[in-house]
């Protein structure tokens, strides 16, 4: 993994509210915003602004199905999220 996709990664996992996310999603397997939102406390609109990170950095993938947006783990998952998450 390059210097700057690492970067991008660690800092997507440096925030509490991304990795509450990930937690959330890692025990659900999947999740709508509205779930996550819910479940984290935390507004939609933040929410949907935190899955954009962690889907940027490579985290999280989404698939839109009929008015939802379901969010979970990437298929690709980078190596070092990957082993951050198992510490979960």
């Amino acid at each position: 993994m390059k210097e700057k996709e690492l970067e991008k990664v660690l800092k997507a996992l440096a925030n509490r509210r991304r990795l509450a996310i990930l937690k959330y999603i890692q025990s659900e397997k999947e999740a709508t915003v509205g779930d996550i939102a819910e479940a984290i406390k935390l507004s939609f609109r933040s929410t949907s602004k935190h899955l954009g990170v962690l889907v940027a950095a490579g985290i999280l993938d989404r698939e839109q199905r009929s008015v939802q947006m379901f969010h979970f783990l990437s298929d690709d998952l980078p190596e070092v999220a990957r082993r951050i998450l198992s510490l979960f």
